[in-house]
């Protein structure tokens, strides 16, 4: 192999070792952000852990338990638990900082134009994510709760517990001796059924909900970033209007509890979104009509090729010879 073509393969794979190695250094980075972020949401699990089951515990105290109660059956279960938190809370605090290594990555490579494409939809994520979470957390998450809840007598041993405590203190200032324990009340017949909710399932239920309807959120940025990119239109989105409605019906029926009000609140709320991501994309193509219009590169209408003389004498052939030239 001569000198020259050893040199045309070393300049050919010397940008590939620098892209190899600004890629490891962003993941480097990304990754000890995310190390902080969990270490920091380690510190306050806790509290975001009571913030996560408040849903649950409010709907236990609507259907009358005095002291919600949760449990955990494994010695390593509420440090999992905790840890499950810190990781999610954690990619939460570092994703300014990832985004940031991803863009710093990717701008190199991209036009004038296209950054400033891309970049919009970079911050508009993060946003509508908090906004099906939050939208997740406050308003589908107390129905589920209220939904699943009520088919069970949800007043906790513990309020037994505390009206028969009550019972004995009151009859101790009557001067009757209160000093016995408070016992669980005996029945005669039956099985009570009572919410005894473990910790990681209940936060796993919030979780799911959190992250799918945070997904959920995502539908304008995606399909306006596909339109931008002139892979779809809003055109075509109208057209399969009918059909995305079966297909959110169906999310619906998936990402919800069997509850029909829950399910139409996450209906109205995608189909809304679809319909606004129809309107966004619209908005870019007005936006890119109005560029083209500018340069020049426009066309309203299709060229009319039956009244046009000049394609009468040039189009037809297309520059292939004819049958006379072919005899000639």
């Amino acid at each position: 192999m001569s000198q020259a073509e050893n040199d045309e393969i070393e300049d050919s794979s010397a940008p590939l070792i620098e892209h190899l190695a600004e890629l490891r250094t962003r993941l480097i980075r990304s990754v000890i952000a995310f190390i902080i972020g969990i270490v920091l949401a380690f510190t306050v699990a806790e509290p975001i852990l009571q913030f996560l089951l408040g849903p649950i515990e409010a709907t236990l105290r609507e259907l009358g338990d005095p002291s919600p109660t949760m449990q955990y059956t494994s010695p390593q279960e509420y440090l999992f638990t905790l840890f499950r938190i810190s990781m999610v809370f954690g990619f939460a605090l570092a994703f300014p900082v990832i985004s940031y290594q991803l863009w710093r990555f990717v701008a190199p490579g991209l036009y004038k134009s296209e950054k400033g494409a891309f970049l919009p939809f970079l911050i508009a994520s993060p946003v509508m994510f908090l906004l099906g979470a939050s939208f997740a957390h406050f308003v589908v998450t107390p129905l589920a709760m209220a939904f699943f809840l009520g088919f069970a007598d949800v007043s906790s041993i513990f309020a037994n517990l505390l009206s028969t405590a009550a019972d004995r203190v009151s009859d101790g200032v009557a001067g009757v001796a209160a000093s016995e324990p408070a016992m669980v009340p005996e029945t005669t017949e039956g099985i009570r059924i009572t919410f005894f909710g473990k910790v990681n399932e209940s936060l796993d239920i919030t979780l799911k909900f959190i992250i799918a309807f945070g997904l959920c959120f995502q539908l304008p940025v995606l399909l306006t970033l596909m339109g931008k990119a002139g892979l779809v239109t809003s055109e075509g989105l109208g057209s399969v209007r009918k059909y995305a409605v079966v297909a959110i019906l169906v999310l619906a029926a998936l990402v919800t509890p069997p509850d029909v009000t829950t399910q139409a609140i996450l209906f109205t709320v995608v189909y809304g979104l679809y319909e606004i991501s129809i309107f966004l994309v619209r908005l870019v193509e007005k936006k890119r009509e109005k560029e083209l219009k500018e340069q020049g590169l426009w066309f309203e209408d299709e060229p009319d090729t039956e009244n046009d003389p000049m394609f009468d004498e040039f189009g037809e052939d297309d520059g292939e010879p004819d049958d006379e030239d072919k005899t000639k």
